[in-house]
Formats: structure tokens, C-alpha cells, sequence
């Protein structure tokens, strides 16, 4: 086993990351906040996305090339590989918060009704952030026939607060980093991910968080979660690799969280350490708002990066991967472009080139 893959360690009640990591706690708070709560308009949509939605009756079929993404958002896909059917992340939530009130609202409705969802065999959670476990998402998949047999899958710790929501125990399977599950002829394994855990400032760490490897007899995924940079990216690729896909997240990144959130410059190096084969899928980005950028700042950042090959599907389309083939949709495109033809037809030519002007988005460091 390599040195840097290893089983969780734990100060007390706190498990620690594979590597020194800084968090981050109220200072950050006091730093950002007035930005967070005050420019929240300037960082989301100026138009309305969508509408999106899912034609669940393409799931009656299994994918002609045996790997299929269906992406709802932010990180919630669900992943058919290999004749297996998996929900990972899901939060069907308005917002990504503790209340329906307040909060990181979403961008967009989800693009397919829970009562729509076809048969799942597993639901994985990486970990216990608002963002990745909804639990009124939990509530309502616990009571769902399309869901009733699947295995829940999830690091240390997660399930008491799953089980809670409804979910039987007897279908609940904890794992360690580097333990893993069959889910029929695919095997999940938990790998370390540097970040953290806990529903608010007073339970942070108390649970496990993970990434995952998806492998089949035919193909392989590698889904990130929330992470930081550090040099365990290589060492997956070598130990699970090469990936036919690497969902790695983009969105909500600042300097002042680098080591828990990559960014999109940190994607393209992390997933140019797992090996840089297959497909990069960005995810984490593009539904809510958790960072102080300009929300398509991470997608405008690795659009153009030579030799990186994108698979950046439509939300709520379930699309087909094939290997080497790239899927760059610009559904993200949509809303800017709408407003610039409703200012052209509104007021010439010389207000939509002003209308545009003012939406450039923002970029950190002047870039």
C-alpha cells in the first residue's frame, strides 16, 4: 500500500487529513462575509438558465458504450457504468444550507422530478456537507421503490446521520479510505480527499470525508468530491487508473481555502497528476453560489487550456462517454447572450456591446 494511501487517522473525536491541511475557521469568516452576503448578486446568473430536463425514458436502455453521466448540478450525477446505476451526491434542495430560507440558492430547477429516477443500485455520499447530502433528498430517495435495494455507500461515520433520514441500516455500508464495496460487477473504493466534514462550526471533522474509484470490468471513474491539491492525486492514478473519466471539482475555490478547494487551475494539475488519460469532467460548479467569484469563472478558466480534454455536458442530459471523445457544452453561454440580444433589440447596437462590457466576469489577481 502506498505510503500516501492510507486508512484515516484520528486526533480524538477529529480525523485528520493525509496531510497537513489549514481549514480555516472564524477568522476566514470575518474576512469574507460582508463579500459573501453583499455581492451575492453580482456573482450569479443576470438571466435565467434552463430550463433543463432529463428524458428519464432513456434510461429504459443501457448505454451503447457501457459509461453514461447524467449531471443534475454542481456534484450530483448519476453514473451508469457497467450495467450499474449509481446516484452519487444528490441534493435536490433549493438551497445548499440548513434552512429553505437563507442560503446559497441554485441557479437552475432540477432537471428531473425524484419521483422520475430509474433504478438505482448504490447511492454513494462523500462526505456531510450541505452542498452533497440534502436531507430532505435523503428523506425522499428512502422512500422511493427506485431506491428501496440500492447500498448507500459513504466514509466513517456518515451513516448515523443517513439512517436518521430513513435509510435502513442493514443498507448501509461505511467505508475507511482505501476500504471498498461491490456494487454488482463494479467496485467503489473510498480514497483520502484533503477537506473536511461537519453540518456546522461545532462538529467539524467528527465524520469521514472521501473520494471515490468506480471500477468496472470495462471502465473506470474517478470521482473527487471536494479536495485540495496534494500529491495523493498521483498515486491514485497509478493504483486505479487510467480513468476513462475524472470528475474533479472547479467551483468555489479562493486563495484563501486553496488547500480544501482546488480550483480550476488546481483541476487541470490535479488531473493532469492522476495521469492526465480519458476525459476531464468539471463538476462543483455552475449551480450555487459558495465562493466570492463571478459564477462561470471556473468553466471560462479551463475552456481554453491546450491539450485538456473536456467531457462538459448539459445538466440534466444524459450523455454518453466515449473515449477520447470531448463534450464541451455551452449551455453556460446561454444567459449572457441572451441579454446581449435583448439590449441590441432594445437600444442599438452600442448598448448591447455596453450590456456586455458590464458582464465580463470577474477574475481574482486582475487576470
Amino acid at each position: 500500500m502506498s505510503m500516501l494511501l492510507q486508512p484515516a487517522r484520528r486526533n480524538g473525536r477529529r480525523y485528520l487529513n493525509p496531510v497537513p491541511t489549514r481549514v480555516g475557521g472564524f477568522s476566514v469568516m470575518f474576512k469574507v462575509g460582508p463579500q459573501f452576503f453583499l455581492g451575492a448578486k453580482a456573482r450569479s446568473p443576470r438571466g435565467p438558465l434552463g430550463p433543463f430536463h432529463t428524458d428519464a425514458k432513456v434510461f429504459a436502455t443501457e448505454p451503447d458504450s457501457g459509461l453514461r453521466i447524467t449531471w443534475m448540478g454542481h456534484a450530483t450525477s448519476i453514473v451508469e457504468i457497467d450495467g450499474v446505476r449509481i446516484l452519487i451526491d444528490p441534493v435536490w434542495e433549493e438551497r445548499a444550507a440548513p434552512t429553505n430560507w437563507t442560503g446559497p440558492r441554485r441557479f437552475f430547477p432540477t432537471p428531473l422530478e425524484l419521483i422520475d429516477l430509474p433504478h438505482i443500485d448504490a447511492v454513494i455520499v462523500s462526505h456531510d456537507h450541505y452542498d452533497h447530502l440534502g436531507a430532505g433528498t435523503i428523506h425522499a430517495l428512502a422512500q422511493l421503490a427506485a431506491v428501496e435495494r440500492a447500498q448507500w455507500i459513504m466514509p466513517l461515520g456518515v451513516s448515523a446521520l443517513i439512517k436518521k433520514l430513513g435509510v435502513p441500516g442493514a443498507h448501509c455500508i461505511e467505508l475507511d479510505w482505501t476500504d471498498s464495496a461491490q456494487v454488482g460487477a463494479v467496485r467503489v473504493t473510498a480514497l483520502p480527499a484533503r477537506h473536511f466534514s461537519g453540518r456546522n462550526l461545532f462538529n467539524r471533522f467528527e465524520t469521514l470525508w472521501a473520494s471515490f474509484a468506480l471500477v468496472g470490468p470495462r471502465h473506470r471513474v474517478y470521482y473527487g468530491a471536494d479536495s485540495g491539491e496534494w500529491d495523493g492525486f498521483q498515486e491514485i492514478g497509478k493504483q486505479f487508473g487510467p480513468f476513462n473519466l475524472s470528475m474533479l471539482e472547479i467551483g468555489a475555490s479562493n486563495p484563501l481555502w486553496s488547500e480544501i478547494h482546488m480550483g480550476p487551475e488546481g483541476a487541470v494539475r490535479s488531473f493532469r497528476a492522476l495521469g492526465g488519460q480519458g476525459l476531464f469532467m468539471p463538476i462543483h460548479w455552475g449551480l450555487f453560489d459558495l465562493a466570492l467569484h463571478h459564477w462561470k469563472q471556473p468553466i471560462e478558466e479551463i475552456w481554453p487550456v491546450e491539450g485538456l480534454k473536456i467531457w462538459s455536458p448539459t445538466p440534466g442530459v444524459p450523455s454518453e462517454v466515449i473515449a477520447d471523445i470531448e463534450l464541451r457544452s455551452e449551455w453556460w453561454r446561454a444567459p449572457e447572450e441572451g441579454l446581449a440580444r435583448e439590449a441590441l433589440q432594445l437600444g442599438g447596437e452600442g448598448n448591447a456591446r455596453g450590456t456586455l462590457a458590464e458582464m465580463k466576469p470577474w477574475r481574482s489577481g486582475g487576470r
